[in-house]
């Protein structure tokens, strides 16, 4: 699904006066104005669903009902434009951007995101007039926005790496956030929270039965999955050997003639996932086709998405990209499955917080079954378990985001991170649920990395709000019960996973190729960065990264991986300077 849309406000004045030309413009490349009001109009694509929800606007992208049926007429729905929001997040569920008018004041609107971010949404508005879009391209192009690198935004970017806020790493262009709403009111634009991870962690919210939790969680995901696969006649599933895909690939069993299942080989050891692979499509009486990964279209200089506003990525991932591109290609499909973020959603912590959550909740007795569980889980003794919950009970949760300063110059250096609406923890709360939350907004970023291109949708069903808000119910130390790692996952697919899956600990690793990547182009590393704009702007420490490049890396040291990270930006602030604008 291509969800194009650019919406243009006009400050409160006549809309048709101020964007005649520019509506010209759209209508001759294929835009289509969907919506109109006294302020604003809303251009989509040819191929961009939309939904119209008569007298208070209209949705792009699609939504399903809390079964998984698709809505496809219309939304029936009444209120203002904050009940609308409301009930949109607790009745239907679906990839989309709603814009919504409220009735009191038609020079007023109102868009929400859905919490799963699928449908990207940047804005650049001054004093009430500006656009708001999908992609930041399509607003260079009709010369509505020069593409300018905020050095600052980049510094945090490094700063604090994975987290994504609404400055973005261009000039005067900010994000709405998944599951936030943007209300423009004039010159009065102001963003706010409309769904929170923590309205489901509640007291009186979370399962206390773990056999309904399995049920919630087993239901979520069947029905996301189901209805995602409804829109595309052919797709790709990426099997990774391990829990997460195969769980996605399992519940696409009734959908398997449209289906080819897919999973990566790449030239280093420890790497090979396609015994576990195939345990899944031999389950499921379907081929597996080996993708090889090699070194050839490994760059460093690369083109990224045109909508692109901050720097997402690295080396290794374009390389993956570029090789899940060709296989859509070959293949001829419409859309690809992951399963991508699970280890976040089925809460896989690998810290005490589970059992010092049940110690809180439950009492002495339920604290130390999760201790047992715990120490069951990590094949360490139940008194170091017990120590670890014990440090975990007594010490001050971390409030912000973790900082990384390695390798950047001393005057970009901030201890101090942009604020995401989801760091707000309540008071009291649990440090599991602490930790989840925080690994949750990482999740956001998984969008931005996918393979970008024209013709298919990329689904990430384990990040929809459906499975969010079921997975985030169940209390963190249900997640190790009798000792395994993301216990009510295996438990909900039990019936239909294969057993080599089902009782796995482990995984393999892209981290043996990422290390090879590294050590085959430190020298052109070196120079990309030496000679580029990060450098030329005082992001980098150039003795530092001199110091650490001139090093051989030691088994299990993943300090490399930073230097993708620079990379990563060095690449995306090139291409700035090359997009025609």
């Amino acid at each position: 699904m291509n969800c194009r849309y650019i919406i243009l406000l006009s400050g409160g004045s006549n809309a048709s006066a101020g964007h005649g030309w520019l509506s010209s413009s759209l209508r001759t490349a294929g835009m289509i104005c969907k919506f109109e009001s006294p302020s604003a109009k809303i251009f989509v694509s040819a191929d961009t669903p939309t939904l119209v929800a008569p007298g208070h606007g209209l949705l792009i992208g699609r939504v399903f009902t809390k079964d998984g049926l698709p809505i496809s007429q219309r939304l029936d729905i009444d209120g203002s434009a904050r009940e609308l929001a409301r009930r949109l997040l607790q009745n239907i569920w679906g990839d989309y951007l709603a814009i919504l008018v409220d009735h009191s004041d038609s020079s007023e609107i109102t868009l929400l995101r859905d919490p799963s971010g699928a449908v990207p949404c940047v804005y650049s508005l001054t004093d009430g007039g500006g656009f708001i879009t999908s992609d930041i391209g399509l607003a260079v192009d009709l010369g509505l926005y020069r593409r300018e690198v905020n050095w600052q935004a980049a510094a945090h970017c490094l700063n604090f790496p994975y987290l994504k806020t609404t400055r973005t790493a261009l000039k005067h262009v900010s994000e709405l956030l998944p599951g936030s709403m943007l209300t423009c009111r004039g010159r009065d634009v102001s963003a706010s929270s409309a769904w929170s991870p923590w309205s489901f962690v509640e007291k009186g919210v979370r399962h206390r039965d773990p056999r309904a939790a399995v049920e919630d969680v087993q239901a979520a995901v069947s029905n996301v999955v189901r209805a995602l696969s409804r829109g595309d006649n052919r797709f790709v599933v990426e099997l990774s050997g391990g829990l997460d895909s195969s769980v996605v690939a399992i519940c696409l069993r009734d959908a398997l003639r449209r289906a080819i299942f897919c999973t990566l080989v790449m030239p280093v050891t420890g790497t090979d996932e396609r015994p576990y692979a195939r345990l899944v499509t031999e389950a499921l009486g379907q081929e597996l086709f080996s993708v090889e990964v090699g070194f050839d279209n490994v760059h460093l200089e690369f083109p990224v998405p045109r909508s692109s506003v901050i720097p997402a990525i690295g080396i290794p991932q374009n390389s993956l990209n570029e090789v899940w591109k060709a296989v859509g290609t070959r293949y001829g499909v419409d859309g690809f499955f992951s399963g991508a973020g699970g280890d976040t959603v089925f809460c896989y912590l690998k810290t005490a917080a589970p059992a010092a959550d049940a110690f809180r909740e439950c009492g002495v007795m339920g604290g130390i079954a999760a201790i047992g569980d715990l120490a069951a889980l990590h094949r360490c003794t139940v008194f170091k378990a017990g120590r670890l919950t014990l440090k975990k009970m007594l010490r001050r949760p971390r409030i912000g985001w973790k900082e990384d300063r390695a390798l950047l110059s001393p005057a970009c250096v901030t201890t101090v991170s942009d604020h995401h609406p989801w760091m707000d923890a309540p008071s009291g709360a649990l440090p599991g649920d602490r930790e989840k939350i925080h690994d949750l907004i990482g999740n956001q970023l998984f969008r931005d990395t996918a393979p970008p291109g024209v013709g298919y949708s990329m689904h990430f069903p384990l990040l929809s709000q459906p499975v969010m808000e079921a997975c985030l119910k169940v209390p963190t130390w249900m997640w190790i019960a009798d000792g395994r790692n993301r216990a009510v996952a295996r438990q909900a697919f039990a019936d239909h996973l294969p057993r080599g899956i089902l009782d796995r600990r482990s995984k393999g690793s892209y981290t043996g190729y990422m290390a090879a990547i590294y050590t085959r182009n430190k020298p052109k590393m070196r120079e990309f960065l030496e000679d580029g704009q990060l450098c030329a702007h005082d992001l980098i420490d150039r003795s530092a990264l001199a110091n650490f490049l001139a090093k051989d890396i030691a088994p299990r040291d993943l300090s490399f991986l930073r230097i993708f990270d620079l990379c990563a930006a060095e690449n995306w602030a090139r291409q700035q300077c090359h997009d025609p604008s």
